[in-house]
């Protein structure tokens, strides 16, 4: 047996998300298709995670066994390439040890979510635009609180199949490129809808809504009914995925 690592990235907004599911077209279907196509045998991939409907990932890795003959896996990802819509790119795919696994052997992940408060008619599709004025200062306060804990069930989806709801958060904080503000979060896991929902409370810090002591509150209730809403999934992107060396 062989295992490879797939580099990719997507433009999420037709997909229902990286996993399979039974009403809808994945990202991981896609590149499932093309790999028995030319492997010509079923070939499953493992993602480094799960990113939900409409969600972008700048990079994204997988892998998959082969147990058949070799082959050229630079040809491969040429034919992938030109196989696969154009929402989907393959950056390289690379043979590594069989013990490497895409999922389990990360060690963090980092997102990114793009809010401006402008009409524009070439960033639309990927910023989440609102109506100024946001505090930007008080909602880093805010964010900074996020490193203190570890359970994170109030900005999970609820009913999801994971073990456990605890996540190690290294960084969050809102920083200003031009007119868009960036939300860059890293942390060793994530729960499912979880940068969505935890934008989606600060906002309400930035608005005054919601104190720093009452933003703690959320966090400690492990109630999802509690925190903000979740903000779309358009302008949310995975942006790097760490190994170790």
């Amino acid at each position: 047996m062989e295992r490879f690592f797939i580099y990719l990235s997507y433009n999420g907004a037709a997909y229902c998300g990286w996993q399979k599911q039974p009403n809808g077209i994945s990202v991981q279907q896609k590149i499932e298709e093309g790999l028995e196509i030319f492997l010509r045998k079923p070939v499953a991939i493992t993602g480094a995670g799960r990113t939900d409907a409409g969600v972008h990932a700048r990079i994204m890795l997988a892998h998959f066994d082969w147990y058949g003959d070799d082959f050229d896996a630079e040809f491969l990802s040429e034919k992938l390439n030109r196989f696969l819509p154009q929402d989907i790119s393959i950056q390289k795919i690379i043979r590594v040890s069989s013990e490497a696994h895409a999922r389990f052997d990360a060690i963090s992940r980092t997102y990114q979510y793009f809010i401006s408060f402008e009409k524009d008619p070439f960033a639309y599709r990927f910023h989440y635009r609102l109506k100024p004025p946001l505090d930007f200062e008080l909602m880093n306060e805010a964010a900074s609180v996020l490193g203190e804990y570890t359970d994170f069930t109030s900005f999970s989806k609820s009913h999801t199949d994971v073990k456990t709801n605890n996540c190690r958060i290294a960084q969050a904080k809102w920083t200003q490129s031009g007119k868009v503000w960036i939300f860059t979060i890293t942390a060793d896991r994530f729960l499912r809808n979880m940068v969505r929902s935890i934008v989606g409370t600060l906002l309400e810090v930035g608005r005054g809504k919601l104190s720093i002591e009452g933003f703690r509150q959320i966090i400690e209730l492990k109630d999802r009914t509690k925190a903000g809403m979740s903000v779309p999934g358009n302008a949310l992107f995975l942006t790097d995925i760490k190994y170790p060396e």
